[in-house]
């Protein structure tokens, strides 16, 4: 049986923008300081994805780097979030991970500051991003490094892929080209 929260949201819906915030209106650092300002994405689709660079998973930063540099210029982008709660996979600086990204797999999309995805340190995007539910039905917790999340252009989450999926994978393509069309 699905429980409502407190707003009456079914984890397993995506969260309407009459009844929450949307996760574009949380307030996250940079990578390199300053705010992220994700205010800046609204009206556009967004893949979010707590990145790590010691991670078996780790070689998607060159699919994420391809699917951002195909949609950019109509509207989409990727948003990198470093974490370093799974086994520890993510312990550089600031500096140490945008120089890995940038050196080993060329990223170009935007990078937060790292941040915890679960627990009770749970970044607020995070905690407007983990009720919404996968195809397989998972909500909640983040699973691993390289889970995404894709906020549609109106700012409500529209899809979720479990870390194993690959970013050029045949639905999550689907599902951007879909927010694109629209």
């Amino acid at each position: 049986m699905t429980t409502a929260d407190s707003n009456g949201n079914s984890p397993l819906s995506p969260v309407s923008p009459l009844s929450s915030p949307s996760p574009l209106d949380t307030e996250i650092g940079a990578l390199k300081g300053g705010s992220a300002d994700l205010s800046q994405y609204a009206g556009q689709a967004v893949l979010v994805v707590n990145v790590a660079s010691k991670c078996g998973l780790t070689p998607q930063y060159n699919g994420l780097e391809r699917l951002h540099e195909q949609y950019a210029e109509r509207g989409f982008t990727v948003l990198g979030v470093p974490c370093n709660q799974f086994m520890g996979q993510e312990p550089g600086s600031a500096d140490e991970i945008a120089e890995f990204c940038s050196a080993t797999y060329g990223v170009t999309f935007p990078l937060t500051e790292k941040v915890e995805v679960n627990g009770e340190g749970r970044h607020p995007l995070y905690d407007r991003l983990v009720g919404f539910a996968d195809a397989e039905g998972h909500s909640g917790d983040i699973r691993w490094n390289f889970e995404k999340f894709l906020i549609g252009r109106d700012g409500t989450v529209v899809a979720r892929f479990s870390p194993q999926t690959e970013p050029e994978s045949a639905e999550v393509v689907a599902a951007v080209e879909a927010q694109l069309a629209g």
